[in-house]
């Protein structure tokens, strides 16, 4: 049975999540978004090239709005993630030694890991110009397979590991050549993206490799502030026990 303040719990799993969603959603708009422009401007192109009509008025201002959005949308989806470790954070903070900083950037680094770099290795983050429009359904599902694949294992075989009394560095070895296994099989069985490149290699590997950077910041982020706010407020120490 795990005892925590709830109320603080909630407090350190959203407050730092915001933090590190706001600025995930800056950096995103220094970084990233030079390339979306980039990319919609050749779709843009494009579409003239193909005899549609562009209202170039209309394409600034939704411009504007979703850069404008972005911010936001980063904000809320850092406090969805915040919560996401959170409970990684609580069932597992007693089998990492150290502060509470380094646990939480431990359990961050190994989300970030399971539910965005290794489904990246498999499908990389594209530009909008790249890709059917008729497939973006049969992508996604592909994509959050891959998603569901990978972290649904690492979640089972966290509670094998956690099951097992023995203490031992073959039990880790062993979970992590199953989870190995697994993902290599999900590799090799999963369909890869049916869409051919047509965009500009060098726009998109600069995407790539800026969405992999923000993202990656957003996790490091994420762990510190979410250590730092655990210390400060201490739910595993509460003055009135709540069990979650």
């Amino acid at each position: 049975m795990i005892i925590l303040d709830s109320l603080s719990f909630l407090v350190v799993a959203v407050i730092s999540g915001a933090i590190s969603g706001t600025i995930f959603g800056l950096v995103n708009l220094a970084l990233v978004e030079p390339y979306l422009d980039r990319a919609i401007g050749i779709e843009v192109q494009n579409a003239v090239s193909a005899g549609e009509e562009v209202n170039p008025i209309e394409h600034v201002n939704y411009r504007f709005w979703q850069k404008g959005g972005e911010v936001v949308a980063g904000t809320i989806l850092g406090m969805s993630f915040g919560a996401l470790l959170g409970i990684v954070f609580v069932f597992g903070r007693k089998l990492i030694h150290g502060s509470n900083i380094k646990k939480a950037l431990v359990l961050s680094g190994v989300i970030w890991l399971v539910i965005f770099m290794i489904p990246a290795l498999k499908y990389p983050a594209n530009p909008p110009t790249v890709g059917d429009p008729d497939t973006i359904n049969y992508r996604q599902y592909l994509f959050i397979s891959f998603i569901l694949i990978s972290g649904f294992t690492a979640l089972g075989l966290s509670i094998i590991y956690h099951k097992i009394n023995r203490k031992s560095s073959f039990k880790l070895l062993a979970v992590s050549v199953i989870y190995t296994g697994i993902i290599v099989g999900a590799f090799i069985a999963i369909p890869p993206n049916p869409d051919k490149i047509t965009a500009p290699m060098d726009l998109v590997n600069g995407f790539r490799i800026m969405s992999m950077l923000t993202m990656t910041i957003f996790w490091v982020v994420l762990g510190i502030t979410f250590g730092l706010i655990w210390d400060k407020l201490k739910p595993h120490e509460p003055t009135q026990f709540k069990t979650i």
